[in-house]
């Protein structure tokens, strides 16, 4: 026969003890704890950045090198690029969180709704150490850039090289009805083209200019001349300025840190130049590391130059507000913003 339920009605003579269900389940945890040990931590996610093989990565290289990034307790994952387009596609589609571009680039991303910001400048144009260079074809006679009235000149459409080429002939007074541009949008085809002789001028960036030169181009022009105009930035996405704060903080501590380094003396990074940045083989003894800029974003005035060019070619309808696509918060600023 089984026995009846246990209950203070049916065995009043039986004193139970009044049973504290809260402290039950807190000792319930603290054995649990101690059988399946410390809950492991949660794995920072790295930062992943977009780099071409271009000299403007060199700072990442140099912190890598130097445990930088480590050091400001940030992981970085470099995705290595070989185009402009690739790099804008990986951003596109949320596969990274930063990469090296230039201001049209990262205008482009927020046409419709702000998705990245400009977070420093990584170059600027500089007396010796330009950017970007206006050069003829090996033989040719242009005695200044007003001589390329009615020229055509190579460029890449809708990117900083035209945007350079512009400034550049407009600074010398040519007008819009006197520019003429050929699209070639490969570089590499650009610079051979040129040394051929089947173009009669071309922009191209450095160090492949500068090669170009060597093999008998004749340079008409550098954006020195217009240095304001020309240079390369670090864009993150907002998503990850949202969820990441601290690392893209750290990363950019750790990438000012390398800059300071090589500003401070770049002959001892030639190897490493050499190693990771496409470094033409006519120049690769001569071809000097550039400066670096260090807690700097592109000022307004320069947003709005670039804002009125891509109205110009009717890349945007209406100008982007400077704040929704720049931001000073991950900079110490310097009263000149050099290094």
């Amino acid at each position: 026969m089984p026995l009846p339920p246990i209950g203070h009605h049916r065995y009043p003579h039986i004193r139970f003890p009044h049973i504290h269900f809260p402290w039950i389940r807190f000792l319930m945890l603290i054995v649990v704890a101690a059988l399946i040990g410390p809950l492991p931590a949660v794995a920072q996610q790295p930062l992943r950045i977009a780099l071409l093989p271009i000299i403007d990565s060199l700072p990442f290289y140099v912190a890598t090198q130097y445990n930088y990034f480590e050091e400001a307790g940030v992981k970085v994952a470099p995705v290595a690029v070989a185009s402009a387009a690739e790099r804008d596609q990986l951003m596109q589609s949320g596969q990274i969180d930063g990469m090296l571009n230039e201001i049209i680039s990262s205008a482009n991303f927020n046409r419709d709704q702000p998705r990245v910001r400009i977070v420093t400048v990584v170059r600027t144009a500089r007396p010796e150490y330009p950017l970007f260079r206006l050069l003829a074809a090996p033989g040719s006679n242009y005695p200044g850039v007003n001589a390329l009235a009615g020229v055509p000149i190579a460029i890449s459409r809708h990117t900083i090289i035209e945007y350079v080429t512009d400034r550049l002939l407009q600074k010398a007074g040519l007008t819009p009805a006197q520019i003429r541009k050929q699209s070639v949008p490969a570089i590499p085809e650009r610079y051979q083209l040129l040394i051929q002789g089947r173009l009669p001028a071309a922009t191209l960036p450095d160090p492949l200019a500068k090669s170009a030169i060597q093999a008998g181009a004749v340079l008409v022009a550098d954006d020195t001349g217009v240095a304001d105009f020309s240079l390369s930035i670090l864009t993150f996405a907002i998503t990850a300025i949202t969820d990441k704060p601290d690392q893209i903080q750290g990363f950019i501590a750790a990438w000012h840190r390398a800059v300071k380094t090589l500003n401070a003396d770049p002959q001892p990074h030639r190897a490493l130049m050499l190693e990771k940045i496409r470094v033409p083989p006519n120049v690769r003894t001569s071809f000097r590391i550039p400066p670096f800029s260090r807690d700097q974003v592109p000022s307004e005035a320069q947003w709005q130059d670039v804002m009125e060019w891509m109205l110009s070619r009717g890349l945007l309808l209406t100008p982007l507000p400077y704040r929704d696509s720049v931001t000073d918060r991950f900079i110490r600023p310097s009263p000149s913003g050099r290094p």
